[in-house]
């Protein structure tokens, strides 16, 4: 574990369900769980959580691969991704499944909103865990559902494209919960093939005015010369400049999150 990027952080753990996890924890007020993206906890997902903790919120960071603080290189990113996706954990290919640590992130969830109080939590969700944070939506407690990137199923084939990496079931809780007035916020670049724009079409159709897409442009010769290959939108690709459309990104989540829980 890299100490030096996480300070700040309480380093601690959660327990649920015969499973144990590392957690990092800080601020005060309302919780938001920030799920990572591979390879896991970098500084820079650790920077974001600090943005939450400037807000006002408590920003609960579970580690679910890699190692926390670690700065991500291509073999690390490589390694945790062979692992998620062989891992039960995850419903990497499976079209119509909510992944297996939703249920445990619910639990944090739960545990997090007893310990911090406010009206409820909020979630954000990151690449290989960008949608997991509909599949929380089944807890009531959850009210910010933030869906950055969301890349799973791995979209391989039109269909996948298309997936929402959750249950019938769940996404029926999830349609129920909007139309009760939750609203689904979702990140993008226009060129980002692991994350593709059927995926925001389809989010839509089922959330209607529920669902607020910010698709940033990535396209060739884009006016802010964002690499077409950019994913990040809140973290490695981010550029902290006023006026910058990641900026814009991530200050729209942070409104979310205010006006959330706040």
């Amino acid at each position: 574990m890299s100490v030096d990027s996480l300070t700040g952080y309480e380093i601690g753990d959660f327990s649920h369900g015969g499973t144990t996890r590392t957690v990092l924890r800080a601020g005060t007020g309302p919780a938001v769980v920030i799920i990572a993206e591979m390879p896991g906890i970098t500084p820079r997902v650790a920077d974001f959580g600090r943005r939450v903790v400037d807000l006002g919120c408590t920003a609960v960071l579970p580690s679910l691969f890699g190692t926390p603080g670690r700065s991500p290189t291509a073999l690390y990113l490589t390694r945790s991704l062979l692992g998620g996706c062989v891992s039960r954990e995850f419903t990497a290919l499976l079209r119509r499944h909510t992944s297996p640590v939703t249920d445990w992130l619910r639990a944090l969830a739960s545990f997090e909103h007893g310990r911090c109080g406010g009206p409820g939590v909020g979630a954000v969700g990151m690449c290989f865990t960008g949608g997991f944070a509909l599949g929380m939506m089944l807890d009531s407690r959850m009210l910010v559902p933030v869906l950055a990137q969301p890349s799973l199923p791995l979209p391989f084939g039109a269909r996948r494209r298309r997936s929402l990496g959750i249950s019938d079931r769940d996404l029926a809780v999830a349609r129920e919960r909007v139309a009760d007035g939750v609203c689904v916020l979702g990140l993008r670049f226009s060129n980002d093939s692991m994350s593709p724009p059927e995926r925001f079409d389809r989010l839509t159709e089922e959330f209607g005015d529920g669902f607020i897409a910010v698709e940033i442009d990535s396209s060739p010769g884009n006016p802010h010369g964002i690499r077409t290959r950019a994913h990040s939108v809140l973290t490695e690709d981010l550029v902290d400049e006023p006026g910058h459309p990641t900026r814009q990104a991530l200050d729209a989540v942070l409104d979310h999150l205010r006006t959330g829980l706040l």
